[in-house]
């Protein structure tokens, strides 16, 4: 623009110049021509070298805009494309805490590194009622051995009684009254909240541990490639439900039965319950992923659990025939105590036998049963996007 004011400029001086040259005579208007045509010329050539050098600089600003429009794209297609946890989409990145855990921190002063005597990291968690206070301290001894977490669900509401204990302190104490362990598990054992765990144990009240080293467990279940799995049962000592989860003697882990009962054949071609796959709801072990998925199957009403057993394999990150486990190097005794809704004194009238509210328990848990079997019936019949992974197996 300003090259071409000039030029525009100068071209109008020299005309006037020559008109007013043309009014004198002909010698005077050829000089002005000849004077004219070389400045014409030469600014002919100005203009077209500013318009070069402006060019120039023209594209390049246009191609620096771009490439910040370029950069800005990509960098808005990054972050819409960056996972950030529910809710967390206002905070920075970096100030997001996405898990937590159970350890205790102090009031003040920095908390004491103490020395792991295990590389496995594991909480302990167990519905208990005072009753059973002398066996779940056995218990309870045996795991803080492994430096695990304890968290004790007292389901009758006593807390305080257990305070004459040695490691009464360093365990955590949630209280809820007449409340199964799979209540406490769904409202307290969120996944984000036990991640930093490798392993999860959850387990009743009434299990006897004297042949039992929880350390040794968690290396046999490491080696084994288990992300869910249970001691086996003493069958001597203990109440067992199921064959699966009977004690073999010449086996360090068994997987599957091969025996026939109740109408069902168990053999190397079984895929699943009761036969592989699975394990009993008394003493479950699980791996920090398996817990994940099986913590979501936990249905918020149904505190009994009834039917999850069966359907637990499908958490096994895998085969569940080959990730789902009995170890029988360490076992357990299943005592087999009704503890809730038993004998309650306080409504017991003198000279009668009792008031008994275990029956009562035991229907709501068929109850439990046979909502879970429809609801996992549903949900199978309604989404499109799931495919059985056993069933295919088995059509093939």
């Amino acid at each position: 623009m300003l090259v071409s004011f000039f030029l525009t400029s100068e071209m109008l001086l020299l005309s006037v110049l020559c008109q007013g040259s043309l009014l004198r005579d002909s010698k005077s208007r050829r000089s002005c021509l000849c004077s004219l045509l070389p400045t014409a010329l030469l600014l002919c050539l100005v203009f077209f070298i500013g318009s070069a050098f402006i060019a120039t600089d023209y594209k390049e600003k246009l191609t620096r805009l771009r490439i910040a429009d370029s950069m800005q794209d990509n960098t808005s297609n990054m972050c819409k494309n960056q996972f950030r946890p529910y809710g967390s989409e206002p905070l920075p990145k970096g100030i997001i805490s996405k898990a937590s855990n159970l350890e205790m921190r102090p009031l003040w002063g920095s908390l004491k590194e103490e020395k792991k005597s295990s590389n496995f990291t594991s909480l302990f968690a167990i519905a208990a009622g005072i009753k059973q206070k002398d066996n779940v301290n056995q218990m309870i001894k045996k795991f803080l051995s492994c430096d695990s977490v304890i968290m004790i669900f007292h389901y009758d509401g006593v807390v305080d009684g257990w305070n004459d204990l040695e490691w009464y302190y360093r365990a955590i104490h949630v209280s809820a009254f007449n409340q199964t362990k799979w209540w406490f598990a769904k409202r307290f054992l969120h996944p984000d909240i036990v991640a930093e765990y490798n392993y999860i144990f959850l387990w009743d009240e009434d299990l006897g541990v004297e042949n039992f080293d929880p350390l040794r467990y968690l290396t046999i279940v490491d080696e084994e490639g288990l992300e869910i799995s249970q001691p086996a049962l003493d069958t001597a000592k203990s109440e067992v439900h199921h064959q699966l989860t009977a004690r073999g003697r010449r086996s360090r882990v068994h997987r599957r039965i091969y025996k026939s009962r109740n109408g069902v054949k168990c053999d190397g071609n079984s895929t699943g319950p009761p036969c592989t796959g699975w394990v009993e709801m008394m003493a479950p072990v699980f791996s920090r992923k398996a817990w994940r998925c099986t913590w979501y199957m936990i249905q918020n009403d149904l505190i009994h659990a009834w039917g999850m057993d069966k359907e637990m394999g499908y958490c096994a990150q895998g085969d569940r025939t080959k990730n789902v486990g009995i170890v029988d190097a360490e076992y357990i005794v299943h005592q087999g105590l009704p503890t809730l809704g038993g004998l309650d004194e306080s409504k017991t009238p003198p000279g009668s036998h009792g008031y008994d509210d275990r029956m009562q328990v035991r229907l709501q848990s068929y109850k439990d049963l046979a909502i879970f079997k429809h609801r996992w019936k549903k949900a199978v019949e309604e989404d499109e996007c799931w495919v059985d992974p056993y069933l295919q197996t088995a059509k093939a």
